[in-house]
Order: structure tokens, then C-alpha cells, then sequence
């Protein structure tokens, strides 16, 4: 793992941002350190105040206020480009009297030309940041800081409908704050409602008693208070009943206000819960929730917050769901009280068990532990207890020696609480980047507080954002440029000023271009078989080592554990069973999954060579990024030099590879999830007849019958589950193979195919002119 510490001014977001800066065929690029005033493009009176007192710095040297925002001028050089682009367009679609064949050009420039108009519409994916944190601990005050929205989201609103995924995102349409919530539809709520009556009913001593609760809390959220005690039959008499139905016939509800009090009014019974005040609360029938900020493209036009809370809950849908968000996101914030954060189960279990999902099997580049609600403390019982002698706090403000000392402390606290975790999960964060803050949001926004802004410590995750977002428009500037550049010399060679080649010489470079794909298909299938070879040999030392450890292993972890009380696990493994394998105890703070556990062995066995070709953070020699990007028809820079119409070949070739690596990349992080996940997943369907027989036992002995059953089925199968799952693993390898294949192949014969036309003395623009202005835009 990678720690950061950055200095005042300095941004930690410039430091997790990495790949070679003249790439483009990269995902990602460098963005340059600078150093950033962070109060820049700041909304609230606080952060207004912090920009007037920019100029008195703790370290004047490293406090460089940037004078034009790289966000601005991206979005400058993307405009003008973008207008030259338009012109040529135009001037185009209103060339007449061509023929065939240079009516067919005309049509395909065309086209590339409305694709590159639509990337941020339809193609740019954001980054997406999951905020994990039990509810109370300070998430949507956080959230409302950050954003300088202080009265946004109410206390509790993230987390406190423990199933409900809520992502937070920028409005780019108008100036309102709108909500898109998706909703069970009527059926599906139908037999959810069946499955919590059914819960409710059960008076037998092993009853599951968290489901038990949480089946009460949804009937009587929704339908009012003691609901719960009536039979289904008689709730469907009533009105409420009646009215949710009716409520339900849309499955998405959008709320849409210019004013934030009203917008937030309404939004509460959606994301908010009050035992006091049963009925009327909806979050039960709420799959998810996308809260739209206006005025805040800076900080978030190019990310999605994603509030990540916990999965106790008996639909298998909102675990799926929530699994399949857990994997897109690239960075990850773990929300925690400053009084808990070190001893709280919580975070540390989120970390511990959905690494595999965070790491080789998802996307994250960086990992932020946020410590919250700093300025909760009694200085006077904290001088006692942490000695501060009176040299340290005389003359100074006694409250924010005390929050600064314990900020300090806890910082380092958790750095070594993060090393002293196990080394397998330490080995999957070698290349994650982890930093940690101290928050409060509560002084952020109060004008007499004892704390600087800056020593907050909002200003520095609003940097965190802006400056993702900075790379993400620097990053959309260059891909765009790049594909004008492309398009400009594509017809550029059949301009008037560039015919003193012959169709001959066209129709030759084809043909070398052709037999250069398939030089390079060749190549990269070679390389696919080193890979897939390395793959193999790892996954059959996986299978011998599960073969031989899995039941020990998941009895050891999961299924007769040494530390448990047994007097209540037979309903923790119930349902964990009913749910096939998987289980998130409330009471516990963490995640119980059979099928991971007996993946563990193949899992460990795999995943130095997994993570050498599909790395999270930055391309290794044996990366498949790296093949690809190793990969061109293009064999020869000085060969292309010979002439203006070869030049603008090489170059419009060159554009178009750039772009196709880019899509490909994209391609290999979302397949490489499927392929990794794929152990589990095959696991849990060959599990699948165990958990069922085992989730349908009752009455005396329930435990140890519930444990030889499982022990039995794992026995039983062993040998063929464990190869199943490498066959799984590498066939899907294998689908990604002929999709990268079949991809770049029938991409790059469609860029060649221009240069095969027959077309004569007719000609297209003469683009130099425009060539020239993009040359002098993006200088």
C-alpha cells in the first residue's frame, strides 16, 4: 500500500493520478502537481473568508494561488476545437456532384465527426467515490460540507435505510436540485411484503431475530404503526394499503425544486426513517436513490458519491446491487467518529472483507479513511487524558490545541492500525494509495469557530475532487483534440494540395497496413497465450490447495468458529444459507460469505499474476494495457515521412489506435470483475443444493445438523467445484481474448478501408488552414 502526505496547498488526488502523461491511449493521465488554492470557485461565506486570508500561509512557499482554473481552459481548448470541427462539418455535408466512393468517405467522416460531438453525453463514465460509514457518524453532514450545501441532506439520511444505495452527482441540465428514485415495482414489492410476513410469523426458537426486526421496521415504516401485528390479508383492507399500490404503479418518482428547503423536505421520507413517527416513510420501496446538485461542476461534474451502506437485509436483489456498485468504485471514503474510529468493528470489517471486491476484483485506486465530528471534545478531560503540558497549549486557543493534538494522534493511530492487518489483505492494498483525513463539518460552516477552515480539512477532500476533475477534463480535451487531428488529416489526403500520390500508392499503403493487422493480431494472441498459460498453471496449484484446505477452512472461518457464541449462530447460518452463502450481520459490522471463503485458496494463488496483468493502479511489463498499447499497424515513423498524403495516413491511423485502446482498456476493467468474481459465483451455484437443504432444517440439534450438512456438501464436491471454477475462470480469459481481437481487428480494417476506395481525380477540403488552428488551440 502507498501513503501519502500532502502539503499545504499540494493535493493528494495529484498523487493517485497516474500514467504516462503523452499516452493517450491511456485511460487516465498525468496531471502536473501545482500547488492550489483551495478556496477557489468556493460558494459559501466560510470559504469566501478562507480566500481572503489566502495570503496568510503556514508556508507561503507552497501556497501558490493558480490564477486560471486547468478545468477552464480544458473546457476552452474542447470549444474552439470543437467549433473548427463544426465549420469542417458544414463545409462537408454541402460538397455535391462526387461519386460513389467519395460520397462513401463523405459519410464515414461524417460519422466520426457526430461521434466525437457525443462523448460527453453518451461515453465519458465518471469516476465514482463509494462512502461507506454506519449511520451517525457524519456522512451527510460530510457530504453537505463539501458540496457547501449545509442544510442538504438532514443528520442520518446516508446509512439510516440500512439498503438503500444513494449516489449524489452534479445537475449539468438547470439550476434545480433533483432527485431520480427507482422503486420496487408493484410485484416485486408484493412478494417482498409476502417474504416479510413470512419472517414475521415465525415463532419457532431459532428464528432469525435481526430479520425478525428489520420486517418490522419496513411494514411498519410504510404502513404505519402495528401494521406488523396484523395478517396480511387484513392490511390489504386497508387505505394504506390501497394508496402504496396505486404509489407504485410508476417505478420512478422525480422530484425536482429550486429551493433546497423544499427539495430537502420532500426527499426525506424517502432516505429518512422515524420509529417515533411510523408510516409514511417509503425507503422500504426504494431500490435506489440519484441526488442531483446544482452549481457544483467543479467539485463534481465528472464523479459520482456513491453512499455505500451496509446489506443486512433479506433481498438478494440489494446485495447484488450493492455488489455490482462496490466494483465501480475507483476510490473509496470509510466514514468513521474520530471517538471510534480505531476501535470501532465497523470500518475495519468493510475493509477486510470486500478488499477482493475493492482490489483484483473491482477498480479502486485509493482508499481515504475520513475521521468525523473533530470538534467533539471535552478539552479539559482530553488534556488529562493524552498529558498535554501547559507549554503546549499557552497563550493558544485550549479547544483547538485539543482537536489538532487529537487529529495528529489519530492519524497516526490508524496508519498503524492499517499496518498491523493480516498480510493477505495487506498484499491486496500493496497498490491501493491511503491517506487520512480529520473532518469537521460542523466548523467548516460556523463563522466563530475554533478552527481554521483549512484545519478542518474540507477544503482539502473539495481539492481531492476538483482535482479528479481537472484530470478528467484534461483527459477529454486531449482524446478530443487528438480525434480532430485524426478526422482533419483523413481528409486531408484527399485534399486538392495532397494528390501527387496515385490511387496505386493509396491501394499499396492498404495493403501493407493490412498485413501489418495481421502482424499485430498474431502478436497480441501470442501474448494472450502467456498469459492464459501463467493463468492456468496458477489456478491448478489454486484447486490442489482448496482440495485439500477448503473444509477445513470454512469451518474454521464460518461454519463451526472457535469465537462464537452458539447459542445464536444456528440464525446467522440459516440465513446465510437462505441467501446462498452470503450474510451481513448488523450486530457484527461485517460481512459472513461462504463462497469467498472457499474461494480464498484459488483466489491467493492467482492473484500476484492476476494483478501483474490486470493492475489497478499503473501498467506492469506483463499488463495486457501494455500489450495493447505495444501493439500497432503502424511499423514505421520514418516511413511515413516520405510525403504529406503518408504523413496524414500515419496520423490519422495513429488517432484512430488511440482511441480504440482507450475503449478496449475500459473493456478489460470492467471484464476483468467478471472473470475474477467468477470463482465465487461458481462456487455459489455448485453450493447451491447444500444451502438449500440446510436453510430447510429445524427443531432440536438445528446447528450441528446445519454444519454436517454444509461440511458434507463442501466434501462431496470439492473436486469437481474447484475445477469447474477453473474452467469458468479461463474460458471467460479466453471470451476476453476474441472480444480484444475481434475488436481491434474490425476496427482498424473499417480506418483502412478509406485508403482502398477508388476515387479517382475527385477530391474532398482542403483542411490545412484548420489544421494549423487546432495546432495553435491546443498549444
Amino acid at each position: 500500500m502507498t501513503w501519502h502526505y500532502s502539503l499545504p496547498g499540494t493535493t493528494f488526488a495529484d498523487a493517485f493520478i497516474s500514467d504516462e502523461e503523452t499516452n493517450s491511449s491511456t485511460s487516465w493521465v498525468v496531471l502536473r502537481v501545482k500547488t492550489i488554492d483551495s478556496t477557489m470557485a468556493s460558494h459559501s461565506p466560510k470559504r469566501m473568508r478562507l480566500h481572503d486570508e489566502s495570503s496568510v500561509s503556514h508556508n507561503s512557499a507552497s501556497s501558490i494561488t493558480c490564477t486560471e482554473s486547468p478545468l477552464t481552459t480544458d473546457m476552452t481548448i474542447m470549444v474552439q476545437t470543437k467549433k473548427i470541427m463544426d465549420g469542417v462539418n458544414t463545409k462537408i455535408q454541402t460538397i455535391k456532384n462526387i461519386d460513389q466512393p467519395m460520397a462513401t468517405l463523405k459519410s464515414y467522416i461524417v460519422d466520426i465527426i457526430s461521434k466525437m460531438n457525443q462523448i460527453d453525453k453518451d461515453n465519458r463514465r465518471k469516476a465514482t467515490i463509494g462512502i461507506f460509514g454506519q449511520s451517525g457518524h457524519g456522512k451527510s453532514s460530510l457530504i453537505n460540507a463539501i458540496l457547501g450545501e449545509e442544510d442538504l441532506l438532514p443528520p442520518g439520511s446516508l446509512g439510516a435505510c440500512t439498503a438503500v444505495v444513494t449516489q449524489v452527482e452534479a445537475n449539468l441540465d438547470d439550476s434545480n436540485y433533483t432527485a431520480e428514485i427507482e422503486l420496487y415495482s408493484k410485484e416485486e414489492w408484493d412478494k417482498m411484503l409476502q417474504l416479510l410476513f413470512r419472517v414475521l410469523s415465525d415463532d419457532s426458537d431459532d428464528r432469525d431475530d435481526e430479520m425478525f426486526e428489520s420486517a418490522k421496521e419496513k411494514i411498519a415504516a410504510v404502513y404505519g404503526e402495528d401494521a406488523d401485528n396484523k395478517k396480511i390479508e387484513e392490511l390489504k383492507k386497508d387505505e394504506k394499503f390501497a394508496e402504496i399500490s396505486n404509489f407504485l404503479s410508476n417505478s420512478e418518482k422525480i422530484i425536482s425544486k429550486r429551493e433546497r428547503s423544499d427539495f430537502a423536505s420532500e426527499l426525506a421520507c424517502f432516505i429518512q426513517y422515524s420509529v417515533a413517527s411510523p408510516g409514511g416513510w417509503y425507503w422500504p420501496l426504494v431500490k435506489s436513490v440519484k441526488i442531483k446538485i446544482p452549481n457544483c461542476d467543479e467539485l463534481l461534474k465528472h464523479i459520482v458519491l456513491l453512499d455505500l451502506p451496509g446489506t443486512g437485509d433479506c433481498n438478494k436483489t440489494r446485495e447484488d446491487l450493492w455488489k455490482s456498485k462496490l466494483r465501480e468504485c475507483s476510490s473509496v471514503w470509510i466514514v468513521s467518529d474520530i471517538n471510534r474510529a480505531i476501535t470501532d468493528k465497523d470500518p475495519w470489517g468493510i475493509l477486510k472483507h470486500s478488499i477482493q471486491d475493492l482490489g483484483p476484483g473491482g477498480e479502486c485506486k485509493n482508499i481515504s479513511f475520513i475521521c468525523t465530528k473533530t470538534d467533539d471534545i471535552n478539552p479539559g478531560a482530553y488534556m488529562r487524558s493524552s498529558r498535554l503540558t501547559k507549554d503546549e497549549i499557552e497563550n493558544k486557543d485550549q479547544t483547538a490545541v485539543c482537536i489538532l493534538h487529537r487529529n495528529k494522534t489519530t492519524k497516526e493511530s490508524v496508519k498503524k492500525k492499517i499496518e498491523s492487518l493480516n498480510p493477505g489483505t495487506k498484499k491486496l492494498m500493496e497498490k491501493i494509495s491511503i491517506e487520512v483525513f480529520t473532518v469537521s463539518s460542523k466548523s467548516f460552516f460556523k463563522q466563530n469557530s475554533n478552527l481554521e477552515p483549512t484545519e478542518t480539512e474540507i477544503p482539502k477532500l473539495q481539492e481531492v475532487l476538483k482535482s479528479i476533475n481537472r484530470t478528467i477534463n484534461q483527459e477529454m480535451a486531449r482524446g478530443y483534440v487528438s480525434d480532430a487531428k485524426g478526422v482533419l488529416s483523413l481528409i486531408q489526403i484527399f485534399s486538392p494540395n495532397t494528390n501527387e500520390d496515385t490511387v496505386e500508392t493509396k491501394a499499396k499503403v492498404h495493403d501493407e497496413l493490412a498485413n501489418n493487422l495481421k502482424n499485430a493480431l498474431t502478436e497480441l494472441d501470442r501474448q494472450f497465450e502467456i498469459m492464459y498459460e501463467n493463468l492456468d498453471r496458477c489456478l491448478s496449484e489454486g484447486v490442489q490447495n482448496s482440495v485439500r484446505l477448503c473444509l477445513a477452512t470454512a469451518q474454521k472461518e464460518l461454519i463451526k468458529p472457535d469465537n462464537i457464541d452458539n447459542r445464536g449462530y444456528h440464525n446467522t447460518l440459516k440465513a446465510l444459507c437462505k441467501n446462498k452463502g452470503h450474510y451481513w450481520s448488523k450486530n457484527w459490522c461485517m460481512i459472513l460469505d461462504l463462497n469467498e471463503c472457499l474461494a480464498t485458496h484459488m483466489q491467493e494463488s492467482i492473484n500476484e499474476e492476476f494483478n501483474q496483468i490486470f493492475p489497478v493502479n499503473e501498467k506492469t511489463e506483463e499488463s495486457l494495457q501494455k500489450h495493447l498499447d505495444n501493439v500497432s499497424i503502424i511499423q514505421s515513423d520514418n516511413k511515413y515521412s516520405r510525403s504529406a498524403m503518408l504523413y496524414h495516413i500515419q496520423n490519422f491511423i495513429k488517432t484512430r489506435e488511440n482511441k480504440l485502446k482507450v475503449s478496449l482498456g475500459r473493456k478489460v476493467i470492467n471484464k476483468k470483475k467478471e472473470i475474477y468474481s467468477s470463482i465465487a459465483t461458481t462456487i455459489q451455484e455448485k453450493m447451491g443444493t447444500g444451502y438449500e437443504k440446510a436453510a430447510k432444517i429445524k427443531g432440536k440439534d438445528t446447528l450441528k445438523k446445519m454444519q454436517k450438512v454444509l461440511s458434507d456438501t463442501i466434501e462431496s464436491l470439492k473436486d469437481d467445484m474447484f475445477n469447474d471454477a477453473k474452467t469458468e475462470f479461463l474460458e471467460r480469459f479466453n471470451m476476453l481474448k476474441l472480444k480484444i481481437k475481434n475488436d481491434f481487428e474490425s476496427e482498424m480494417k473499417s480506418s483502412m478501408e478509406p485508403f482502398n476506395l477508388h476515387t479517382g481525380k475527385t477530391t474532398l477540403l482542403d483542411v490545412s488552414r484548420e489544421i494549423e488552428e487546432i495546432e495553435r488551440v491546443a498549444k
